[in-house]
Formats: structure tokens, C-alpha cells, sequence
């Protein structure tokens, strides 16, 4: 069913939304984990009656299908339920610690009547630690068949709509109907979580924004997510309609796993040009800073599942398939292909490299033969019709053309081909072929290469009396390819390549196939799925260890939506609270950044209204109070703006100049009057400025700065990182120091920083006996954290007294080193106002050094 709460996200989401179900009557799933606070806060099919709890960790693992198989029993009462052994959600559990209950949420591969639901639900919980969602057919259809399979995956293995005919246009109820599932998903694991003991481990791009609905209702949940498909780059993601909505739901897992670096370095690049996202590398792992989360990135392939290939490769039934086998090609080479019926699997393609190999080498007419399994295809669509159609033509004309009475060198099998026979057919295969134009993993070669190695003991195990030996042609494109080192890739798009690395594949010395096998092997048989697991589950462990003792809360609508994560003593400014403690004290520090401070950061006129001034101008004359403008601003522009505040005080270009009324002097801070840098470090900047197409350079009177922030984010950054190594080179013997900040780099004097400025206020003040009793910092960006620092610092060297008032506030709830925030500059300029209000004006006041 569909939640009121669900049509209020939709609402947001996309601004329209279509009847999708009606609500209906059923009883409630009992709740395996107790859920903190009310439950009448949760959505009515989220509520439950029957609470328990228990208190180790629990692994929570949510794919689009459970690893459970349906059937209807045959007198058609009931059903039958059975582990589906071949899926990897079944297999992951061997990596995980032995103590940890698993429990799957999921939906199943069968059309369950909605009055059998309740019961099949209950069934699969008790038995298989299963809680099945059931999605509406019409949900279902729109979501599958119709967003995941027209749009998602075609997407992601690079496949552009370009006609309505080739692929289809982006439909916008598909979107809301998986936008309804991944929200009815959802549903099914509040129902069993308690989100203070349990993991969340979600799987594929089916489920791709279930994230925020989870994070939504459990701000700390420890949660993964596990995109087993490629990544496109983002040239090909950024034309998705709804690219941005699903790259900040993902955002709300705190680990996100890919098979490759290309797939993770794809996704980085998807959040720094459409989010504006950056990354760091420390110590060997990955993340990115989102509103002070740490969002983990894992690379690392999926493995295969040692015991089950071992225990098929022992079966009765296959020793007696190989000897047959045997029999069937004997005299005869064996390359072999396994794979979906699907339009990314390059089929054909492998079929017209086998056709160029039989022209090219004749030796091989005769003798080399191509075994074609295909698994039926689980998509649907015209696409896959003119693909099979093109197969069948391909397979009839190589058959009719080098075929002759006993031999046929393709033999193309499009039935379900059972574990134990796929293994068969690996055991006698001289070769495996995968020439897919795009797959996230395939674990086909890996399968292979175990196969070929077979079991010690096991007399129909190839060759098993002599050494193992395999050869592996894979294509370029696929998740598996980096780490079989020993294979030959190709290019399968170019068919007389392809072609070649079979002949040699097949022609190559027996030692040299020897050798490649060990290789793979050696890595196969110790990175299978229990290695990935454990590795997923470990660094979700160390990504989510500081979960419980951070303040987090939500903020955004819709998919907009995120966590804010902060350390628990940080929190809002209390204008109370700084008010009376203005009122009590006798000398204070009043420190303003401008910009994003007491003016808005998007505004184009930079000079504050007249109200500004006299609120300003208002803390100015309280005799008790020392006023400063803390700002990166030149100091003609500032001082054009706040002309009318004659007693204020101002230091701009972070310091370098200061002054601390109108009336008197600007003093230069700075330890050097040389500006011979200029001449080395402007020659540079340009040259990397006419190399960078939107970057420019500013020229202040005591610094250089370089901007990028309209430059391509990528070359951008990239340029800026050269930069800084090559000015950092050539100024090594200078008095300056190179920065780099926010789409910027910058060339300024030694020892000048917002820091510094503070520094020189708070001694100047005790050393005129006027020892602050009082202080107010407020700023909202990097280089404003140098000024809160210098308060810590300040207090430690004892220019500042520890038991005094001391208010260091930023603007925007984020990571800070200051200890309080205020949300905007709205608030900064509320709250200045109560000061200003509860001053004592006096003609006399004003700020001295």
C-alpha cells in the first residue's frame, strides 16, 4: 500500500502523482526489534504490537529479491519455500562474524495472492529470517520492468534514449512508481529494525534512494549500499532527468561499494560537478565531507563462493555429464561462452569473432568449437527480439558454412543450464570467452577458473592427474577484468581482435596456460565472496564507529533531504543566553566576517543597508565594547562601504592592513614590504589561467588569487593541484606562503591570517588593562576558522580567562571549530540587534589600541 507520508515526499519530488494502490485492512508483521521513541510516529503500515528486543548487532540485508525460491504446492494450496543457492545474498553471510543473525528483506519471485500474504510473510520469517515486501502490480510493473530496466539499466551500460523508439523517453511515472517501491521497501525494514543494534546493508540500483527514506526516520543508522552495475561516466549520467535526487539519496548510506575504481571514480566525479562534492584519499581509504558526514567509498569486486562450486564439481550427476561431454568434443577445442540473454553481453559479437577466427585459420575448421550457453533473458523489449533474431542468423550461417557431418562449431544452448552442467562444461573448456560491451562483475571467468582446477580426489576433475591449466579472453569492459592479470582483454567491438586473442588463447603453449592458471587461481580462490563481505562489513564498522556520540539531525525536503552530523557540544546560539551574559560584563570583543556574515553571500550589492550601519554604529559607542570587521575584502572597498562607522574598527585582506577606527591610520601587519614574489608568482598564474578555460586571477595589494570556481571541476582542480606544487616551488626562498582554499589559490605574505588579527586585538586589549571579559567571533567560511582557533589559543596562553564568556559562533550548521551556529546571516543580524539594544551609548566610547 501507499502511505499518506509517501504522497507528501511524491508531492515534493516531482509534483504530481498518480493513484497507485488503495489502502486496505491487515494485520501487522510482528516487530522483531523494538524501535526508541513513540510508535504512533511511524507510518500506519509501519506500526506493530508486538515488541522485543535483543542486543547484538544484527545484519540487515535489503535486495530487490530475497534468496528464497517459491513454488505453488501441486494440489495449488499453499506454497513451498526453499534457499535459492546461488545467490550471493545467501553466500555473503560466510564473511560476516558467526554470532550475527542475518535478516533479508526483499521481495520474491512469485505472484502472491493478497490474501496469502500475511501468512507467506509469517512463514519466511520464521523460517528463513525472511520479511518479504509485496509490491502492487501496477507498482511493480512501472518499477521493474518499466524505471530499472528501460531507464536505469540501459543508463548505467551507456545507452542513451535517443529516439522514443531506442530505449524510450524519460517518463516520469516510472520514476514515481520506483520512488513508491523503494518507499514500500522501506516500510518492511522499520517494521524489524531496531536502529541502535542493527547494520543496513542495501543492494543494486533497484534500491537506489531508499537510503533517504531510511535516514529520514533513523538519523544514525549505521547503513551500506552496493551498486553491483557499472557506474556511468558522468557525460552519460548527467542526462538523466532525476540525476541529482538519486546521487544525494545514496549520499545517505554511510559506505558506498562498487566492483572497480573506474565505477567509484565515475560516481566522485557524478558529485563533484553536479553536486560540488570533493574527496579525499587518508591512509588508503576514500571519502567525501557531507555536512559533516564522512561518506565512505569501497572498491572492491565480488568473489564467488568457493564450497558451493567444490560441492557442485563432486556431484554424481556431473561426473557422469563431463565423461559425456568428453565423448561428445572429443578431437575437438572447446571455447566457451556463458551468459544472460541480454544486449550488453556482446553475443553476437563473440559469434562473429568465431566466424573471423575459422576464416583467418583454417587449422581450426574442423577442430575449434564455440559452446554458447545462454541464460534467458530477464528483460523485455524490441531491443532483445532483434538481438536473438540476429544470434539465430549468426549461429545458422557460421553452421552452414564451416559445418560438416560431425562437426558443428557453434553450439548454441538457450535452455536453463543447471550449476552442475555449466560446471561440466567449464571442466572440459580449453578457453573461456566473455566479449560483453558493459557488465559490472561477471563472475563467469572466476567460475572457470575453480572449475578447471577442480576438486583433489575427484577422478572426472580435468586433467586431474596432470597440471591444471586455462585461458581466459574477457572483454575490457567488465568489472572482472583489472584483476585477472593473466587474461588476454580485448576490445570486443573490434572483431578481428577479438578473433586473434582466441587463436592464441587456444595456440598458446601448454606451460604458459599452466602458469596464467595458477595466477588466477591463487586469486580467485582467496578473494571470493566470504573476503568481500567481511572487507564490506569491516569498513562499514570503522565508517559508522562515531555514530552514537555525534549529534545528528535532518534537514531538507523531499529528496533534498541529508544529515547534519556534528559534535555533541556544538549547538545553536541562544540569544538569550548571549544577552545576559552581555549585559553582566564590562569589556567586550566583537568580531564580524562580512561576507556570509552580516551580508548575504548571494547579494550583488555588497554595501549594508542603513539599518546595518546603525546597529553597527550602535555596539560602536558602548564605551564597554571593542568592534572589528574581520574580512578577505580590500581595504578600499571596505572602507567605502562602512564609511559611516566611524568607530569601527577594520582589518582586511585576512589582516594585512588594520585600523582600528575611521581616524586613524591603516596599519600594515605584515612581517616584509617586499613584493618581489609578485614578479615569479603572477608569470605562473597566468600561464596556468590562458591553459584553463573560466579561471581568473585576482590581484590585491598584499596577495595573488587564483579562481576556478567557473572552470570544469575535474581540470579545475586538477590545474589548481599542479599549480600549487609548481608555485610552492618557485617561491620555496620567498616570505610568502601558497594556499590553496575553495575553488582558489592564493599567494600571500607569512605569518597573515583572520587568526593573526585576533591574536593582535585580544593583547593589545590586556595589555591596556582592558582584558576581554566578553567575546563574540562569528564567520562562515575556511578562513574564519583560523580566528576561532586563535580564541582556543588565546584562552590556553592566558590572554583570554577560560571561565569568561566566549562565544565563537559560525554561520550554517556544519563542522566548525567554533562551538556554536546560527543558521544565516538573517539570524546573525537578529541577534546583533538584541546587542545592540541592550547597549549603553556613550559619546565617549569607541575602539583604541
Amino acid at each position: 500500500m501507499v502511505s499518506r507520508s509517501y504522497t507528501n515526499l511524491l508531492d515534493l519530488a516531482s509534483g504530481n502523482f498518480p493513484a497507485m494502490g488503495q489502502p486496505r485492512e491487515r494485520k501487522q508483521l510482528p516487530r522483531v526489534m523494538t524501535v526508541p521513541g513513540v510508535i504512533s510516529e511511524l507510518d500506519d503500515d509501519a506500526a506493530s504490537d508486538v515488541p522485543s528486543s535483543v542486543v547484538q548487532d544484527r545484519m540487515i540485508i535489503v535486495a530487490n529479491q530475497l534468496p528464497v525460491k517459491a513454488k505453488r504446492r501441486p494440489d495449488n494450496k499453499g506454497w513451498s519455500f526453499s534457499w535459492d543457492d546461488d545467490s550471493l545474498l545467501l553466500h555473503l553471510k560466510d564473511g560476516l562474524p558467526e554470532e550475527m543473525e542475518v535478516l533479508y528483506v526483499g521481495s520474491l519471485r512469485a505472484d502472491v495472492d493478497l490474501s496469502e500474504q500475511d501468512d507467506v510473510s509469517q512463514v519466511l520469517l520464521d523460517r528463513f529470517n525472511c520479511v518479504p515486501a509485496f509490491l502492487p502490480p501496477d507498482i511493480l510493473s512501472k518499477f521493474y520492468h518499466g524505471f530499472c530496466k528501460q531507464h536505469l539499466w540501459p543508463l548505467f551500460h551507456y545507452m542513451l534514449p535517443f529516439s522514443g523508439n531506442h530505449g524510450g523517453r524519460f517518463d516520469r511515472s516510472l520514476w514515481e512508481a520506483y520512488v513508491a517501491a523503494n518507499r514500500i521497501f522501506s516500510h518492511k525494514v522499520i517494521e524489524v529494525i531496531n536502529p541502535e543494534e542493527d547494520y543496513v546493508w542495501i543492494h543494486d540500483y533497484h534500491l537506489m534512494v531508499l537510503p533517504t527514506f531510511l535516514r529520514r526516520r533513523f538519523n544514525a543508522l549505521r547503513m551500506g549500499f552496493f551498486l553491483h552495475c557499472p557506474f556511468p561516466s558522468s557525460e552519460i549520467y548527467r542526462t538523466l532527468p532525476v540525476r541529482e535526487e538519486i546521487l544525494r539519496a545514496l549520499l545517505n548510506s554511510d559506505l558506498i561499494g562498487f566492483h572497480t575504481f573506474d565505477y567509484a571514480r565515475h560516481f566522485l566525479s557524478c558529485c563533484s560537478r553536479m553536486l560540488g562534492l570533493e574527496y579525499q584519499s587518508k591512509r588508503g581509504y576514500i571519502g567525501m565531507e557531507y555536512y559533516g558526514r564522512t561518506v565512505g567509498i569501497k572498491i572492491m569486486p565480488v568473489g564467488i563462493h568457493m564450497g558451493q562450486i567444490e560441492s557442485v564439481l563432486k556431484l554424481a550427476d556431473k561426473e557422469w555429464r563431463v565423461g559425456e561431454l568428453k565423448q561428445q568434443f572429443e578431437g575437438k577445442t572447446v571455447l566457451l561462452g556463458v551468459d544472460d540473454m541480454d544486449i550488453f553481453k556482446g553475443v553476437n559479437l563473440k559469434l562473429l569473432a568465431m566466424e573471423q577466427l575459422l576464416k583467418q585459420h583454417q587449422k581450426w575448421r574442423g577442430r575449434a568449437v564455440l559452446v554458447q550457453i545462454t541464460n534467458p533473458a530477464r528483460g523485455r523489449g524490441r531491443d532483445l527480439e532483434e538481438l536473438q533474431a540476429e544470434i539465430q542468423e549468426s549461429c545458422r550461417r557460421i553452421n552452414e558454412t564451416f559445418g560438416r557431418p560431425g562437426y558443428e562449431p557453434v553450439v548454441f544452448i538457450d535452455r536453463p543450464v543447471s550449476l552442475s552442467e555449466k560446471a561440466a562444461y567449464f571442466t572440459i573448456a580449453e578457453c573461456v570467452v566473455v566479449a560483453a560491451v558493459r557488465d559490472g562483475m561477471n563472475l563467469t571467468p572466476y567460475e572457470y577458473v575453480v572449475c578447471r582446477q577442480g576438486v583433489s580426489g575427484l577422478e572426472s576433475s580435468a586433467e586431474s592427474s596432470g597440471p591444471k591449466k586455462s585461458m581466459l579472453v574477457v572483454s575490457e569492459f567488465i568489472g572482472c577484468s583489472p584483476s585477472l592479470s593473466g587474461a588476454i582483454r580485448v576490445n570486443p567491438w573490434n572483431i578481428e581482435a577479438t578473433a586473434e586473442a582466441m587463436n592464441e588463447a587456444i595456440s598458446i603453449a601448454d606451460s604458459e596456460k599452466q602458469l596464467r592458471h595458477e595466477k588466477h587461481y591463487r586469486y580467485v580462490s582467496t578473494h571470493d565472496v566470504a573476503y568481500w563481505s567481511r572487507s564490506f562489513y569491516q569498513d562499514m564498522e570503522r565508517t559508522c564507529k562515531d555514530h552514537f556520540i555525534r549529534r545528528c539531525w535532518g534537514i531538507g525536503l523531499s529528496f533534498g533531504f541529508r544529515v547534519v552530523a556534528l559534535d555533541p557540544n556544538f549547538k545553536k546560539l541562544n540569544i538569550d543566553h548571549i544577552e545576559s551574559a552581555y549585559i553582566k560584563s564590562k569589556k567586550r570583543a566583537i568580531l564580524l566576517d562580512y561576507d556570509g556574515t552580516v551580508m548575504p553571500q548571494t547579494s550583488i550589492n555588497k554595501t549594508p543597508s542603513s539599518e546595518v550601519i546603525s546597529m553597527i554604529n550602535t555596539l560602536c559607542s558602548d564605551v564597554k565594547n571593542t568592534v572589528f570587521v574581520v574580512s578577505g575584502r580590500g581595504r578600499d572597498s571596505l572602507g567605502k562601504w562602512l564609511a559611516p562607522c566611524q568607530k569601527l574598527g577594520i582589518a582586511s585582506e585576512h589582516g594585512y592592513f588594520m585600523r582600528w577606527s575611521a581616524d586613524d591610520d591603516w596599519e600594515n601587519c605584515g612581517q616584509s614590504s617586499d613584493f618581489g614574489w609578485i614578479q615569479i608568482a603572477e608569470p605562473v598564474m597566468k600561464l596556468y589561467t590562458e591553459a584553463t578555460d573560466g579561471s581568473s586571477i585576482e590581484t590585491k595589494e598584499s596577495a595573488l588569487v587564483w579562481h576556478h570556481r567557473d572552470a570544469d571541476p575535474g581540470f579545475g582542480a586538477a590545474q589548481a593541484k599542479e599549480m600549487l606544487d609548481h608555485l610552492e616551488s618557485v617561491l620555496a626562498n620567498e616570505p610568502v606562503a601558497v594556499k590553496s582554499g575553495q575553488f582558489i589559490v592564493e599567494v600571500k605574505p607569512q605569518g597573515i591570517s583572520k587568526g593573526s588579527v585576533v591574536e593582535k586585538i585580544f593583547t593589545s586589549m590586556a595589555e591596556s588593562g582592558r582584558q576581554a571579559d566578553f567575546v563574540l567571533c562569528i564567520g562562515d567560511d575556511r578562513s574564519d576558522e583560523d580566528m576561532f582557533e586563535s580564541i582556543d589559543n588565546a584562552i590556553a596562553s592566558g590572554i583570554l580567562n577560560s571561565s569568561k564568556s566566549v562565544f565563537a559562533c559560525t554561520v550554517g550548521q556544519k563542522p566548525s571549530k567554533a562551538k556554536y551556529y546560527l543558521d544565516d546571516t538573517a539570524d546573525v543580524i537578529n541577534m546583533l540587534e538584541t546587542l545592540a539594544e541592550a547597549s549603553d551609548p556613550s559619546p565617549s566610547a569607541g575602539n583604541s589600541p
